[in-house]
């Protein structure tokens, strides 16, 4: 028997192929399915030509049988099979695909397209099998060919016995090694586990005999095993069914079959697209967030097929990080997959496919926020801080995107409130957005900050996550109004009768400012009279870019950046507190330096800063107790 040799850049290939190109050695299950998928849709476009041909769709499957005792995995199709040249040609010549081919030569856009384009998906076999066989005969023709090979060897072609037209593979598995059990591959479980990952949607039966148990008979406990062959994949994939015809139980069970999380999807999308790039789309919002999530162990992505073929388990880049919770599948047609089909050979199609889903995304946490307020509440809590984060990320390149779908709580409504809710409710005096920042809303509640601003009758929102004030630092304005913190040095209100009070108050004490200023050298840029303070006797505000909590935050991270606000100490004129400083200043400068720190502590405790020396601190009030 005449052994052939596969051409130098064949051969390099096979070596190339076997021990690189495919990332998990399971997948020369998918590649032989595919092939034999092919196979039968090149007979259905053959009948749509030939008269003399009809396609009975029940005729045509897929069969897998393993043999433990002798080693071996079959892949038989009942396909159009293969002439002695096409087998010269396709399996002699790596990367040369007979599916590639024929596609290209019949150009059909419509029906049944051909998963096989590049003619290398076949040797992935060798990943498993020291020895390949390809037993075929083609619609057509009298005799069959067997077509085997060792690998890198070469491979030979010889006449054969075979009956019905199709092919049969036949895989010698290899022998187990220290880091590879190949016995696997010829378990029932484990190929069943195969098929159903990755060759579920193959529009063809793939069927196996499969070990079943039952009672020996209607009275016994006793249970025997028998064979009964089952066919392992669903073949008509739920994103192609009709929208109409499908319930939320439906979709819950695909939720839970493709075991996208433990819960239940809070909202699901279906979509169907047939444009410029045609795909299909189920994806589903999460109820909980995942136990990782918020991890560097979490892995962001859909799944991605290709004509119901399964080629990346997470495909990151069909999704924004700031969506990243979404959990689903894309199919689409029209990818252009590398030699392996594990990944994209260009982003072209991705990137269409990518905006359109994040458009639909956002379209649908809309209507959720719109129209079921109690369900788009239970999702922000689970992943709201993800939206803020991701209009702080990326230099606030986002921010447009994820606007409208932020929530905050609310001063006047006691709850979660959108930005368009509070922009609507605003009065026609108001010209900023108010915030508070803090650690929870019973603490913010209690800050002196906001006396003022409440007095006027303007709503605050209360910033309570550490991203908060990040992220409307970085959106700036909403609906052309600015956000300004209730803690900012200037809250631009309307100084009405008490303008030309304060102005005197701060300039009649400007040497007590002056020598509190001095006292509080290195921790304070300022102490001025409080233009915001009611009943309150003293409370910090920030001049600058970084705020009070900022600073907290900042400093709270592992690198300790030691930022620091450009804090001002602002004075309640009108409490009995300043009248004692006043008392003080102009008897005793000693007490008014220990009041100035008390008040100073103080101030830093009600933000809910440490105070520099606690020691010190106390010491203080033991003076005044005395």
């Amino acid at each position: 028997m005449e052994k052939k040799q596969f051409k130098a850049e064949s051969k390099r290939l096979l070596e190339l192929m076997v021990n690189s190109i495919y990332s998990q050695r399971e997948v020369f299950l998918r590649e032989l399915i595919s092939n034999a998928s092919d196979a039968m849709d090149k007979m259905y476009y053959r009948s749509l030509t030939d008269e003399n041909l009809s396609f009975n769709k029940d005729s045509y499957y897929i069969q897998i049988i393993p043999n433990k005792e002798e080693r071996t995995l079959k892949v038989i199709d009942t396909g159009i099979g293969m002439t002695k040249d096409e087998l010269e040609t396709n399996l002699g010549t790596i990367a040369k695909s007979g599916s590639f081919a024929f596609k290209n030569d019949t150009e059909l856009k419509d029906g049944h397209d051909i998963i096989g384009q590049f003619g290398v998906g076949f040797y992935a076999a060798f990943m498993v099998a020291d020895v390949v066989t390809v037993i075929s005969k083609a619609l057509d023709s009298e005799e069959a060919y067997k077509w085997e090979s060792t690998g890198t060897e070469g491979y030979s072609i010889t006449s054969y016995e075979k009956e019905e037209i199709g092919t049969e593979i036949i895989l010698k598995i290899k022998d187990n090694t220290e880091d590879e059990s190949y016995d696997s591959y010829l378990e029932e479980a484990h190929l069943k586990e195969i098929i159903k990952k990755y060759s579920d949607f193959i529009r063809y039966p793939i069927k196996m005999d499969v070990t079943k148990s039952k009672p020996k008979d209607e009275e016994s406990d006793e249970y025997v095993d028998y064979v009964e062959e089952e066919t392992i994949n669903s073949m008509v994939p739920i994103w192609k069914k009709n929208k109409n015809e499908l319930t939320d139980e439906d979709y819950e069970n695909f939720y839970q079959e493709k075991r996208y999380g433990f819960d239940k999807p809070l909202k699901s999308l279906h979509i169907n697209v047939d444009g410029t790039v045609r795909y299909n789309a189920i994806l589903f919002i999460p109820e909980n967030t995942p136990f990782d999530y918020y991890s560097k162990e979490f892995e962001k992505g859909l799944e991605l097929y290709s004509n119901g073929v399964l080629i990346m388990n997470k495909c990151a880049d069909l999704l924004p990080d700031y969506f990243s919770f979404v959990k689903g599948m894309v199919d689409s047609e029209d990818l252009s997959l590398n030699i392996s089909r594990e990944m994209l050979q260009h982003d072209r199609q991705l990137k269409v496919i990518a905006k359109n889903i994040t458009k639909k995304i956002k379209t649908q946490l809309l209507h959720l926020l719109r129209d079921d307020r109690e369900k788009y509440e239970k999702f922000y809590d689970s992943f709201g801080r993800q939206l803020k984060f991701g209009v702080y990320n990326e230099f606030g390149a986002n921010k447009e995107t994820l606007k409208d779908l932020l929530l905050f709580y609310s001063s006047k409504e006691k709850k979660l409130v959108s930005l368009d809710e509070y922009v609507k409710r605003m009065p026609e005096d108001q010209a900023y957005i108010y915030y508070a920042s803090g650690e929870s809303i019973e603490r913010i509640e209690k800050l002196p900050q906001t006396e003022m601003v409440a007095d006027k009758g303007y709503e605050i929102l209360y910033f309570t996550e550490e991203i908060d004030e990040f992220a409307i630092k970085m959106l700036m304005n909403y609906q052309d109004k600015e956000f300004k913190s209730v803690s900012s040095g200037d809250l631009g209100l309307d100084e009405e009768t008490d303008n030309e009070t304060d102005k005197d108050k701060q300039e009649e004490n400007k040497e007590l400012f002056a020598f509190m200023k001095e006292n509080l050298a290195g921790k304070v840029k300022d102490v001025r009279a409080s233009k915001r303070l009611k009943s309150h006797p003293v409370c910090l505000s920030a001049d600058g870019d970084i705020s009070l909590e900022m600073e907290k935050v900042l400093n709270s991270m592992p690198n300790n950046q030691q930022v620091k606000a450009d804090k001002v100490l602002e004075i309640n004129t009108n409490h009995d507190i300043f009248q004692a400083l006043q008392t003080t200043f102009a008897n005793d400068k000693d007490k008014t330096a220990l009041y100035t720190n008390l008040l100073y502590n103080q101030a830093l405790l009600i933000e809910g800063m440490p105070v520099n020396d606690p020691v010190a601190f106390t010491n203080d009030i033991c003076k005044v107790m005395i």
